[in-house]
């Protein structure tokens, strides 16, 4: 008869193994699936249908009907809009001008989450990371959606934002202890990037943006 610590670290095996497989890979990410929308391009065309975006590539795939579908990167779009499903809401994408490592400015796509005094942005992008287990060393693989944020400026610019939730409120200033009961009273969570853009929109309806 196996031992009970035996049997407890092969059920743990066991679960890890199906995490780190294929098959938890089953989750469908925004960016994987197909969303009625439209696309604005730069000519001012407007096409509507549905589109699949690809942050990796700043591309977004054009179909109608049966038609095989479209691509077209971001320097011949204006914007696009979808209605994305899995969160049970219209989100809107637009190109900007983005200054990369070489100081290079390129036109990429950022979901813009709110706009007002301050206009806060985003991208998603998916990857893979590596978690411990914390039993007997192990550990596992998980594909996962990250956000990066960032913060449009008055002059066009944008900024990146990789501080945590007390840099973001740091930035609020007077406004601040306003926020930080927002956020507590409708259990926020900076983890979560629509809560994020909820604490923004909070902020900017106190300055009246």
């Amino acid at each position: 008869m196996l031992s009970q610590p035996y049997l407890l670290s092969l059920l743990l095996t066991g679960a890890l193994m199906m995490l780190s497989s294929p098959a938890s890979s089953q989750r469908q990410w925004p960016s994987e699936l197909w969303h009625e929308g439209r696309i604005v391009l730069l000519d001012g065309d407007t096409l509507k249908g549905t589109l699949k975006y690809d942050f990796q590539q700043n591309m977004v795939q054009y179909a109608v009907s049966n038609k095989q579908a479209e691509a077209y990167s971001a320097r011949k779009v204006l914007f696009f809009e979808i209605f994305d499903e899995t969160v049970h809401r219209y989100r809107k994408f637009f190109v900007l001008p983005y200054s990369n490592a070489s100081n290079y400015k390129s036109p990429i796509f950022f979901e813009l989450l709110e706009e007002g005094k301050l206009t806060l942005l985003s991208r998603d992008l998916l990857e893979y990371k590596t978690y411990n287990s914390g039993f007997y060393g192990g550990s596992y693989t998980l594909l996962v959606e990250t956000h990066s944020y960032y913060l449009l400026k008055p002059d066009g610019n944008i900024e990146d934002f990789r501080g945590n939730k007390n840099d973001l409120l740091e930035m609020m200033g007077e406004k601040r202890k306003s926020v930080e009961k927002y956020i507590k009273s409708n259990r926020l969570d900076f983890d979560e990037k629509y809560d994020v853009a909820k604490m923004v929109a909070y902020y900017n309806s106190l300055t009246g943006t």
